[in-house]
């Protein structure tokens, strides 16, 4: 499956590109630096433990030896760097390999630090899309939708191949993969080149069940009540990528969503899962969701308003509560179908930590009206059944 780098029908030019390209090999060397900045974490405990007095360090034994055992993860996990990181610069199906070089002798090193939380979260993510261990929370977080977009669009009543599904903010790919899977015409879309990185490692080069093992909770050293809980391993992916219907369509666009998607009334569903939330200005997602579906089309989200770029220094943000959030989405001009604010949801979470997070997150179902001759909006909620005839294929009805 290829990935297309589609920045919509803006033009590109000289800076832009220059700052692409260093933004590149900036996460590339994010990736390459994992292995040393880590190894670094624990020479430092490693150290302090060496300095501390000998009957205190005869009772840390196990300590000591368990600090080893991060080591030997560390080591495990720059093997799976090692392949999500190979040959990225072809991965862009419309991209040279020259304006995605990835030499890192301009990049500040010390400026990279700041990037290596993402790479951890990025393992984390494996665990959470690619593994029997993340079911849970994809049973949470995903089966809702996936279970909407079948009865909104049931396949004994609609040919789901033509159907077309968006997925923007789809990380590594397993909700926009699961409805490919049910034969509807899926694209994800995803800003991140961390999960760009990923998600084309596991779509395009896994053929195997629990072909890898990553340790994705080796980082957190807090809350544990067994040192095991921190060094143990998941195997991934726990089914084979390559394990689609054969005439199946399915894709992964990269990009900034808002430039991405601007041709109009082009998508049946667009289904966002943790991704609003990750606007500047949540106004023009909800606009740009409504401006490219169909007369008709529905718009399913579930997640929480944890709003990504309240907090970073230089980022512009506005974060409305949940409530202006419901008016923008009406006033935009979406209908309201369905709804339920007490989701109860987690995200990559280590089932084994003392401490647990859980969000209660908000699942809505949205319809943009359909339009009838006079320009007149109609609400599209009379019944599925309805809604799903003008789908069928005339031959068949």
């Amino acid at each position: 499956m290829d990935i297309d780098e589609d920045q919509g029908n803006q033009p590109v030019n000289a800076m832009d590109l220059e700052e692409e390209k260093l933004h590149f090999r900036r996460i590339v060397c994010a990736f390459k630096y994992y292995k040393k900045h880590s190894l670094a974490r624990v020479s430092k405990s490693e150290a302090y433990l060496s300095s501390l007095p000998n009957h205190h360090q005869e009772m840390l034994l196990k300590y000591k030896q368990h600090l080893g055992v991060i080591r030997q993860c560390i080591e495990k996990n720059e093997k799976i760097i090692n392949h999500i990181i190979r040959d990225v610069e072809y991965m862009f199906a419309n991209v040279h390999p020259d304006s995605a070089d990835n030499h890192d002798s301009s990049i500040n090193h010390v400026s990279i630090i700041s990037e290596l939380e993402r790479v951890q979260t990025t393992l984390k993510q494996l665990v959470r899309d690619w593994s029997a261990e993340g079911a849970k929370e994809r049973s949470m977080c995903y089966q809702p939708i996936i279970d909407e977009v079948m009865k909104i669009f049931p396949p004994n009543l609609c040919d789901p191949g033509s159907i077309k599904v968006l997925v923007p903010g789809a990380g590594l790919g397993r909700l926009a993969f699961e409805i490919a899977r049910k034969g509807y015409q899926c694209q994800g879309n995803e800003f991140s080149l961390f999960m760009l990185f990923a998600s084309n490692f596991v779509l395009n080069r896994i053929r195997s069940v629990n072909a890898y093992e990553v340790f994705p909770w080796v980082h957190q050293s807090n809350n544990l009540l067994k040192a095991e809980s921190q060094t143990r391993g998941v195997l991934f992916p726990d089914v084979n990528p390559a394990d689609l219907p054969p005439e199946s369509q399915f894709s992964m666009a990269a990009g900034d969503f808002l430039e991405v998607y601007v041709d109009p009334e082009q998508w049946d569903c667009v289904a966002t899962c943790f991704f609003i939330d990750c606007a500047h200005n949540i106004v023009a997602f909800v606009e740009t969701i409504y401006n490219i579906l169909k007369p008709g089309g529905v718009w399913l989200n579930l997640g929480p308003l944890l709003y990504h770029f309240a907090d970073i220094p230089n980022e512009d943000s506005i974060e409305p509560s949940y409530e202006v959030v419901r008016e923008v989405i009406e006033k935009v001009g979406f209908q309201i179908e369905k709804e339920d604010t007490n989701v109860s949801t987690t995200y990559s979470q280590n089932q084994e930590s003392m401490l647990q997070y859980e969000y209660k997150s908000v699942f809505f179902v949205c319809r943009k009206p359909l339009l009838k001759q006079n320009g007149l909006a109609h609400s599209g909620g009379s019944s599925p059944q309805a809604e799903n005839s003008r789908f069928l294929d005339s031959t068949n009805t």
